[in-house]
Protein backbone atom coordinates (compact mmCIF):
# COMPACT_ATOMS: atom_id res chain seq x y z
CA UNK A 1 0.00 0.00 0.00
CA UNK A 2 1.42 3.46 -0.85
CA UNK A 3 2.81 5.45 2.04
CA UNK A 4 0.34 8.24 1.32
CA UNK A 5 -2.72 5.99 1.57
CA UNK A 6 -5.20 6.76 4.29
CA UNK A 7 -4.97 4.22 7.08
CA UNK A 8 -6.57 3.80 10.52
CA UNK A 9 -5.05 6.09 13.13
CA UNK A 10 -2.49 4.35 15.30
CA UNK A 11 -2.80 4.68 19.07
CA UNK A 12 0.32 6.86 19.27
CA UNK A 13 -1.06 9.24 16.61
CA UNK A 14 -4.28 10.04 18.46
CA UNK A 15 -5.01 13.48 19.91
CA UNK A 16 -5.12 12.55 23.59
CA UNK A 17 -7.41 15.34 24.75
CA UNK A 18 -10.11 14.25 22.27
CA UNK A 19 -10.33 10.83 23.92
CA UNK A 20 -10.57 12.42 27.36
CA UNK A 21 -13.39 14.70 26.23
CA UNK A 22 -15.16 11.76 24.57
CA UNK A 23 -14.96 9.81 27.81
CA UNK A 24 -16.40 12.74 29.75
CA UNK A 25 -19.16 13.17 27.15
CA UNK A 26 -20.08 9.48 27.46
CA UNK A 27 -20.84 9.98 31.14
CA UNK A 28 -22.98 13.02 30.39
CA UNK A 29 -24.84 11.18 27.63
CA UNK A 30 -25.69 8.33 30.00
CA UNK A 31 -26.79 10.74 32.74
CA UNK A 32 -29.09 12.35 30.18
CA UNK A 33 -30.37 9.13 28.61
CA UNK A 34 -30.98 7.07 31.74
CA UNK A 35 -34.41 8.61 32.27
CA UNK A 36 -35.37 7.58 28.73
CA UNK A 37 -34.22 4.01 29.41
CA UNK A 38 -36.15 3.69 32.65
CA UNK A 39 -39.37 5.17 31.25
CA UNK A 40 -40.98 6.30 27.98
CA UNK A 41 -38.50 8.01 25.69
CA UNK A 42 -40.66 11.00 24.78
CA UNK A 43 -41.56 11.71 28.39
CA UNK A 44 -37.88 12.27 29.15
CA UNK A 45 -37.53 15.06 26.57
CA UNK A 46 -39.77 17.72 28.09
CA UNK A 47 -37.80 19.11 31.01
CA UNK A 48 -38.79 18.80 34.65
CA UNK A 49 -41.48 16.16 35.17
CA UNK A 50 -44.32 18.03 36.96
CA UNK A 51 -45.48 14.85 38.71
CA UNK A 52 -42.26 14.38 40.68
CA UNK A 53 -41.69 15.50 44.27
CA UNK A 54 -38.95 15.44 46.91
CA UNK A 55 -35.56 13.94 46.02
CA UNK A 56 -36.88 12.72 42.67
CA UNK A 57 -37.84 16.26 41.69
CA UNK A 58 -34.47 17.64 42.79
CA UNK A 59 -32.59 15.00 40.79
CA UNK A 60 -34.72 15.63 37.71
CA UNK A 61 -34.20 19.39 37.97
CA UNK A 62 -30.42 19.08 38.38
CA UNK A 63 -30.11 16.77 35.38
CA UNK A 64 -32.29 19.09 33.31
CA UNK A 65 -30.31 22.19 34.26
CA UNK A 66 -26.78 20.76 34.18
CA UNK A 67 -26.91 17.85 31.72
CA UNK A 68 -29.86 17.70 29.34
CA UNK A 69 -29.09 19.44 26.05
CA UNK A 70 -25.46 20.04 27.03
CA UNK A 71 -23.91 16.68 26.27
CA UNK A 72 -25.45 15.73 22.98
CA UNK A 73 -24.16 19.12 21.83
CA UNK A 74 -20.74 18.16 23.20
CA UNK A 75 -20.96 14.84 21.35
CA UNK A 76 -21.85 16.76 18.18
CA UNK A 77 -18.90 19.08 18.74
CA UNK A 78 -16.63 16.03 19.01
CA UNK A 79 -18.06 14.60 15.80
CA UNK A 80 -17.10 17.80 13.98
CA UNK A 81 -13.64 17.64 15.50
CA UNK A 82 -13.19 14.08 14.25
CA UNK A 83 -14.29 15.15 10.77
CA UNK A 84 -11.70 17.94 10.68
CA UNK A 85 -8.91 15.67 11.94
CA UNK A 86 -9.62 13.15 9.17
CA UNK A 87 -9.82 15.88 6.55
CA UNK A 88 -6.42 17.20 7.65
CA UNK A 89 -4.89 13.74 7.48
CA UNK A 90 -6.29 13.23 3.99
CA UNK A 91 -4.87 16.57 2.85
CA UNK A 92 -1.43 15.75 4.27
CA UNK A 93 -1.51 12.34 2.57
CA UNK A 94 -2.59 13.91 -0.71
CA UNK A 95 -5.55 11.55 -0.96
CA UNK A 96 -9.14 12.13 -2.06
CA UNK A 97 -11.40 12.54 0.97
CA UNK A 98 -14.92 12.40 -0.46
CA UNK A 99 -15.22 8.67 -1.21
CA UNK A 100 -13.47 7.77 2.03
CA UNK A 101 -15.83 9.94 4.08
CA UNK A 102 -18.88 8.64 2.23
CA UNK A 103 -17.94 5.09 3.22
CA UNK A 104 -17.38 6.21 6.79
CA UNK A 105 -20.80 7.89 6.90
CA UNK A 106 -22.54 4.87 5.36
CA UNK A 107 -20.83 2.62 7.90
CA UNK A 108 -22.06 4.85 10.73
CA UNK A 109 -25.53 4.86 9.19
CA UNK A 110 -25.59 1.07 9.20
CA UNK A 111 -24.49 0.90 12.84
CA UNK A 112 -26.99 3.61 13.77
CA UNK A 113 -29.90 1.86 12.05
CA UNK A 114 -29.05 -1.41 13.80
CA UNK A 115 -28.85 0.44 17.12
CA UNK A 116 -32.08 2.40 16.59
CA UNK A 117 -34.16 -0.54 15.33
CA UNK A 118 -32.75 -3.44 17.34
CA UNK A 119 -31.62 -1.85 20.62
CA UNK A 120 -32.88 1.66 21.47
CA UNK A 121 -34.83 4.29 19.59
CA UNK A 122 -33.09 7.23 21.28
CA UNK A 123 -30.21 6.73 18.84
CA UNK A 124 -28.33 9.77 17.55
CA UNK A 125 -26.00 7.95 15.12
CA UNK A 126 -28.49 7.87 12.23
CA UNK A 127 -28.88 11.64 12.41
CA UNK A 128 -25.11 12.11 12.61
CA UNK A 129 -24.56 9.91 9.56
CA UNK A 130 -27.12 11.80 7.48
CA UNK A 131 -25.84 15.22 8.54
CA UNK A 132 -22.24 14.15 7.95
CA UNK A 133 -22.96 14.39 4.23
CA UNK A 134 -24.04 18.02 4.69
CA UNK A 135 -20.92 18.70 6.74
CA UNK A 136 -18.81 17.62 3.78
CA UNK A 137 -20.07 20.65 1.85
CA UNK A 138 -18.35 22.97 4.36
CA UNK A 139 -14.93 21.37 4.05
CA UNK A 140 -13.53 24.24 1.99
CA UNK A 141 -15.12 27.01 4.07
CA UNK A 142 -12.49 29.50 5.33
CA UNK A 143 -11.47 28.70 8.90
CA UNK A 144 -12.18 32.24 10.08
CA UNK A 145 -15.78 31.95 8.86
CA UNK A 146 -16.57 28.66 10.54
CA UNK A 147 -17.53 29.95 14.03
CA UNK A 148 -19.91 32.49 12.54
CA UNK A 149 -21.47 29.98 10.16
CA UNK A 150 -21.76 27.51 13.04
CA UNK A 151 -23.55 29.96 15.33
CA UNK A 152 -25.88 31.09 12.53
CA UNK A 153 -26.84 27.49 11.74
CA UNK A 154 -27.24 26.63 15.42
CA UNK A 155 -29.51 29.61 16.06
CA UNK A 156 -31.93 28.54 13.32
CA UNK A 157 -33.66 26.11 15.72
CA UNK A 158 -34.40 28.53 18.59
CA UNK A 159 -35.32 31.22 16.05
CA UNK A 160 -37.82 28.86 14.42
CA UNK A 161 -39.42 27.99 17.76
CA UNK A 162 -39.58 31.70 18.69
CA UNK A 163 -41.32 32.36 15.38
CA UNK A 164 -43.93 29.71 16.13
CA UNK A 165 -44.41 31.18 19.60
CA UNK A 166 -44.91 34.65 18.13
CA UNK A 167 -47.47 33.26 15.67
CA UNK A 168 -49.29 31.69 18.59
CA UNK A 169 -49.44 35.05 20.35
CA UNK A 170 -50.76 36.74 17.22
CA UNK A 171 -53.41 34.05 16.80
CA UNK A 172 -54.83 34.87 20.22
CA UNK A 173 -56.05 38.24 18.91
CA UNK A 174 -58.32 36.67 16.31
CA UNK A 175 -61.09 34.39 17.68
CA UNK A 176 -61.20 32.15 14.60
CA UNK A 177 -57.41 31.79 14.41
CA UNK A 178 -57.21 31.26 18.18
CA UNK A 179 -59.71 28.41 18.02
CA UNK A 180 -57.86 26.79 15.11
CA UNK A 181 -54.50 27.19 16.87
CA UNK A 182 -55.79 25.68 20.08
CA UNK A 183 -57.30 22.75 18.20
CA UNK A 184 -53.96 22.12 16.47
CA UNK A 185 -52.14 22.16 19.81
CA UNK A 186 -54.77 19.88 21.33
CA UNK A 187 -54.13 17.38 18.55
CA UNK A 188 -50.37 17.64 19.07
CA UNK A 189 -50.82 17.06 22.79
CA UNK A 190 -53.09 14.07 22.20
CA UNK A 191 -50.64 12.60 19.71
CA UNK A 192 -47.83 13.09 22.23
CA UNK A 193 -49.80 11.28 24.92
CA UNK A 194 -50.55 8.42 22.54
CA UNK A 195 -46.86 8.04 21.68
CA UNK A 196 -45.89 7.96 25.37
CA UNK A 197 -48.59 5.37 26.08
CA UNK A 198 -47.41 3.26 23.13
CA UNK A 199 -43.81 3.43 24.35
CA UNK A 200 -44.87 2.52 27.87
CA UNK A 201 -46.75 -0.52 26.62
CA UNK A 202 -44.14 -1.69 24.08
CA UNK A 203 -41.04 -1.15 26.20
CA UNK A 204 -42.50 -1.83 29.62
CA UNK A 205 -44.75 -4.82 28.93
CA UNK A 206 -44.21 -5.84 25.30
CA UNK A 207 -42.22 -8.56 23.63
CA UNK A 208 -39.00 -7.91 21.72
CA UNK A 209 -41.01 -7.89 18.48
CA UNK A 210 -43.42 -5.26 19.87
CA UNK A 211 -40.51 -3.15 21.08
CA UNK A 212 -38.80 -3.39 17.69
CA UNK A 213 -41.97 -2.23 15.91
CA UNK A 214 -42.21 0.71 18.31
CA UNK A 215 -38.55 1.54 17.75
CA UNK A 216 -39.24 1.79 14.01
CA UNK A 217 -42.08 4.25 14.68
CA UNK A 218 -39.90 6.24 17.06
CA UNK A 219 -37.12 6.43 14.48
CA UNK A 220 -39.47 7.89 11.88
CA UNK A 221 -40.67 10.42 14.45
CA UNK A 222 -37.08 11.34 15.28
CA UNK A 223 -36.26 11.90 11.61
CA UNK A 224 -39.26 14.22 11.31
CA UNK A 225 -37.91 16.11 14.32
CA UNK A 226 -34.67 16.91 12.49
CA UNK A 227 -36.18 20.21 11.37
CA UNK A 228 -35.34 21.44 14.88
CA UNK A 229 -32.50 19.13 15.88
CA UNK A 230 -30.49 19.12 12.64
CA UNK A 231 -29.41 22.81 12.84
CA UNK A 232 -28.20 22.28 16.41
CA UNK A 233 -26.16 19.21 15.45
CA UNK A 234 -24.78 20.71 12.24
CA UNK A 235 -23.88 23.95 14.00
CA UNK A 236 -21.90 22.00 16.59
CA UNK A 237 -20.24 19.92 13.84
CA UNK A 238 -19.01 23.13 12.23
CA UNK A 239 -17.84 24.60 15.51
CA UNK A 240 -15.95 21.40 16.30
CA UNK A 241 -14.27 21.60 12.90
CA UNK A 242 -13.14 25.11 13.71
CA UNK A 243 -11.53 24.04 17.01
CA UNK A 244 -9.37 21.55 15.12
CA UNK A 245 -8.58 23.74 12.13
CA UNK A 246 -7.64 26.62 14.44
CA UNK A 247 -5.19 24.35 16.26
CA UNK A 248 -6.92 24.64 19.64
CA UNK A 249 -7.34 20.88 20.11
CA UNK A 250 -3.99 19.62 18.87
CA UNK A 251 -2.16 22.22 21.01
CA UNK A 252 -4.46 23.25 23.90
CA UNK A 253 -1.64 25.07 25.67
CA UNK A 254 -1.40 27.47 22.74
CA UNK A 255 -5.08 28.35 23.14
CA UNK A 256 -5.08 28.74 26.91
CA UNK A 257 -6.84 32.11 26.71
CA UNK A 258 -9.66 30.68 24.59
CA UNK A 259 -10.31 27.80 26.99
CA UNK A 260 -10.13 30.16 29.98
CA UNK A 261 -12.85 32.28 28.37
CA UNK A 262 -14.97 29.19 27.91
CA UNK A 263 -14.50 28.19 31.55
CA UNK A 264 -15.10 31.58 33.15
CA UNK A 265 -17.30 33.23 30.53
CA UNK A 266 -19.33 30.72 28.52
CA UNK A 267 -20.17 28.35 31.36
CA UNK A 268 -21.48 30.94 33.87
CA UNK A 269 -23.38 32.77 31.10
CA UNK A 270 -24.92 29.51 29.93
CA UNK A 271 -25.90 28.53 33.45
CA UNK A 272 -27.62 31.89 33.98
CA UNK A 273 -29.55 31.45 30.73
CA UNK A 274 -30.54 27.93 31.76
CA UNK A 275 -31.77 29.14 35.13
CA UNK A 276 -33.76 31.87 33.36
CA UNK A 277 -35.30 29.25 31.08
CA UNK A 278 -36.10 27.04 34.06
CA UNK A 279 -37.72 29.98 35.84
CA UNK A 280 -39.91 30.74 32.82
CA UNK A 281 -41.01 27.18 32.07
CA UNK A 282 -39.42 24.16 33.75
CA UNK A 283 -41.70 21.80 31.79
CA UNK A 284 -42.01 21.99 28.01
CA UNK A 285 -45.66 21.02 27.66
CA UNK A 286 -46.06 19.52 24.15
CA UNK A 287 -49.64 20.81 24.06
CA UNK A 288 -48.47 24.42 24.38
CA UNK A 289 -46.61 26.72 22.01
CA UNK A 290 -46.88 30.32 23.18
CA UNK A 291 -44.27 33.05 23.38
CA UNK A 292 -43.40 32.29 27.01
CA UNK A 293 -42.69 28.62 26.34
CA UNK A 294 -40.81 29.33 23.10
CA UNK A 295 -38.63 31.88 24.93
CA UNK A 296 -37.85 29.24 27.56
CA UNK A 297 -36.89 26.80 24.81
CA UNK A 298 -34.70 29.39 23.05
CA UNK A 299 -32.92 30.25 26.30
CA UNK A 300 -32.29 26.57 27.07
CA UNK A 301 -30.94 26.06 23.55
CA UNK A 302 -28.49 28.94 23.93
CA UNK A 303 -27.56 27.62 27.36
CA UNK A 304 -26.82 24.22 25.85
CA UNK A 305 -24.32 25.76 23.46
CA UNK A 306 -22.54 27.87 26.07
CA UNK A 307 -22.48 25.27 28.84
CA UNK A 308 -21.21 22.62 26.44
CA UNK A 309 -18.29 24.89 25.54
CA UNK A 310 -17.71 25.68 29.20
CA UNK A 311 -17.54 21.98 30.04
CA UNK A 312 -15.05 21.55 27.20
CA UNK A 313 -12.91 24.30 28.69
CA UNK A 314 -12.82 22.63 32.11
CA UNK A 315 -12.06 19.17 30.72
CA UNK A 316 -9.17 20.61 28.70
CA UNK A 317 -7.92 22.38 31.83
CA UNK A 318 -7.85 19.14 33.84
CA UNK A 319 -7.06 16.79 30.96
CA UNK A 320 -4.08 15.24 32.77
CA UNK A 321 -6.11 14.43 35.88
CA UNK A 322 -8.93 13.07 33.71
CA UNK A 323 -6.68 10.90 31.55
CA UNK A 324 -8.29 7.79 33.10
CA UNK A 325 -11.34 8.59 30.94
CA UNK A 326 -9.38 8.28 27.70
CA UNK A 327 -9.81 4.51 27.15
CA UNK A 328 -13.58 4.87 27.41
CA UNK A 329 -13.33 7.73 24.92
CA UNK A 330 -11.25 5.65 22.51
CA UNK A 331 -14.13 3.17 22.51
CA UNK A 332 -16.87 5.82 22.51
CA UNK A 333 -18.99 4.18 19.79
CA UNK A 334 -18.85 0.73 21.40
CA UNK A 335 -19.53 2.18 24.85
CA UNK A 336 -22.44 4.29 23.60
CA UNK A 337 -24.15 1.23 22.10
CA UNK A 338 -23.24 -0.89 25.13
CA UNK A 339 -25.00 1.61 27.40
CA UNK A 340 -28.17 1.12 25.37
CA UNK A 341 -27.83 -2.66 25.33
CA UNK A 342 -27.30 -2.97 29.09
CA UNK A 343 -30.01 -0.48 30.04
CA UNK A 344 -32.68 -1.90 27.73
CA UNK A 345 -31.94 -5.43 28.99
CA UNK A 346 -32.26 -4.22 32.57
CA UNK A 347 -35.34 -2.04 32.21
CA UNK A 348 -37.37 -3.24 29.23
CA UNK A 349 -40.11 -5.83 29.55
CA UNK A 350 -38.29 -8.39 27.39
CA UNK A 351 -35.30 -8.07 29.76
CA UNK A 352 -35.36 -7.88 33.54
CA UNK A 353 -38.48 -5.73 33.41
CA UNK A 354 -37.56 -2.85 35.74
CA UNK A 355 -39.30 -0.33 33.47
CA UNK A 356 -40.47 2.67 35.54
CA UNK A 357 -39.30 0.89 38.69
CA UNK A 358 -36.10 2.85 39.45
CA UNK A 359 -36.80 6.10 41.29
CA UNK A 360 -35.59 9.26 39.55
CA UNK A 361 -33.24 10.11 42.40
CA UNK A 362 -31.43 6.77 41.97
CA UNK A 363 -31.10 6.93 38.21
CA UNK A 364 -27.96 9.15 38.12
CA UNK A 365 -26.26 6.80 40.60
CA UNK A 366 -27.09 3.81 38.42
CA UNK A 367 -25.70 5.67 35.40
CA UNK A 368 -22.49 6.58 37.25
CA UNK A 369 -21.97 2.98 38.39
CA UNK A 370 -22.50 1.64 34.87
CA UNK A 371 -20.11 4.22 33.44
CA UNK A 372 -17.36 3.32 35.93
CA UNK A 373 -17.74 -0.33 34.94
CA UNK A 374 -17.42 0.72 31.30
CA UNK A 375 -14.23 2.64 32.07
CA UNK A 376 -12.73 -0.40 33.78
CA UNK A 377 -13.75 -2.67 30.89
CA UNK A 378 -12.31 -0.20 28.38
CA UNK A 379 -8.95 -0.20 30.18
CA UNK A 380 -8.92 -4.00 30.18
CA UNK A 381 -10.01 -4.30 26.54
CA UNK A 382 -7.43 -1.85 25.21
CA UNK A 383 -4.61 -3.67 26.96
CA UNK A 384 -5.29 -6.50 24.51
CA UNK A 385 -6.85 -4.82 21.49
CA UNK A 386 -6.18 -1.68 19.46
CA UNK A 387 -9.84 -0.77 18.87
CA UNK A 388 -13.23 -1.21 20.41
CA UNK A 389 -15.29 -3.86 18.59
CA UNK A 390 -17.58 -1.42 16.79
CA UNK A 391 -14.70 0.95 16.06
CA UNK A 392 -12.86 -1.98 14.45
CA UNK A 393 -15.89 -2.85 12.32
CA UNK A 394 -16.42 0.81 11.37
CA UNK A 395 -12.79 1.14 10.29
CA UNK A 396 -13.14 -1.99 8.19
CA UNK A 397 -16.02 -0.41 6.26
CA UNK A 398 -14.25 2.94 6.00
CA UNK A 399 -10.87 1.67 4.76
CA UNK A 400 -12.25 -1.36 2.86
CA UNK A 401 -10.15 -3.68 4.95
CA UNK A 402 -10.30 -4.84 8.55
CA UNK A 403 -7.26 -3.62 10.50
CA UNK A 404 -5.57 -5.99 12.96
CA UNK A 405 -7.67 -6.00 16.13
CA UNK A 406 -5.35 -7.61 18.63
CA UNK A 407 -2.45 -5.53 19.86
CA UNK A 408 0.96 -6.64 18.63
CA UNK A 409 2.21 -7.06 22.21
CA UNK A 410 -0.75 -9.35 23.00
CA UNK A 411 -0.42 -11.59 19.93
Amino acid sequence: MPASALQPVAANERIAVLDVVRGFALLGILLMNIEAFVGPLNQALTGLDPTLAGADRVADALVYILVQGKFYTLFSLLFGMGFAVMAQRAERAGRAFGAFYLRRSLGLLGIGLAHALLVWSGDVLVSYALLALVLLAFREAPTAWLPWIAVAVYLFAPALVLLYGALGELARHDPAMAAQWQESLRQVGEQSRQIVDAQRQAYGDGSYAMATAQRARDLLEALRGLIVNAPVMLGMFLLGSWFVRAGAIAEPAGSARLFARLRWGALPAGLLLMLASFGLEPWMDPARLDLRLSCAFALSSLAGLLMCLGYLGWVVRFRAALAWLAPAGRMALSNYVLQSLVCTLVFYGYGLGYFQQLARAWQPLFALALFLVQVALSHAWLRRFDYGPLEWLWRGVTYLRLPPLRRAAAR
